[in-house]
């Protein structure tokens, strides 16, 4: 695969933690600039590689035509699967958009009034505070809600319908790329290093 411009590779902080996804021209600038070293994921060693080490690993090994690799004028370079940056220890947050999708996974497909998870053709975003009374479409005043908790609570508050609301809904701080990656295909490799469960 010498056109592997568009494989991606995961990197992690010192600490192990997943804390990005990034091309190929990307991973190669780290691991050349002595920013990360390769995480050889070929078996369970979990061997830490510098730049030269992997170059060498590359030389010996030489990729095959359906692995990912760059190719150079003498030889073909491995695609690391996945980086160890050297220093960087923090967590990146970011804000999340919202959406019907990502309120879904917020409140991990349960209605925030009776408590039981639903399919998603199952649920609706409710306004805890009604529209019509001020209430906003924001990430602190919309919950998911079964259609029948939903229909139950119609257009009133929910102590008004006696109902209450399991969890206070809060603008969620997620890990963006490892929510990019639900439903989606990605090395199997990475397996070790990620957690698809969304944290707050």
């Amino acid at each position: 695969m010498g056109t592997a411009l568009k494989y991606r590779v995961l990197v992690l902080n010192r600490l192990w933690q997943a804390v990005n996804i990034v091309g190929v021209q990307r991973s190669f600038s780290l691991l050349l600039q002595d920013h990360a070293q390769v995480i050889y994921t070929g078996d369970e060693s979990f061997q830490m590689l510098d730049s030269a080490a992997w170059l060498a690993y590359s030389v010996e090994n030489e990729p095959e035509d359906n692995e990912a690799y760059i190719q150079t004028v003498r030889m073909r370079i491995r695609v690391p699967k996945v980086l160890l940056l050297r220093d960087y220890d923090q967590l990146p947050v970011q804000e999340v958009r919202f959406s019907r999708e990502s309120l879904f996974e917020r409140d991990n497909y349960r209605c925030q009034y009776c408590g039981n998870n639903f399919e998603e053709a199952h649920l609706n975003m409710d306004h805890v505070i009604p529209r019509d009374r001020g209430g906003r479409t924001s990430w602190e005043n919309i919950v998911t809600s079964c259609i029948k908790c939903n229909t139950r609570k119609a257009n009133r508050l929910p102590h008004q319908a006696d109902m209450h609301l399991i969890r206070k809904p809060e603008r969620p701080k997620w890990r963006p790329f490892i929510s990019s990656l639900i439903g989606q295909n990605y090395d199997p490799d990475w397996e070790n290093f990620i957690k698809m469960k969304q944290t707050a």
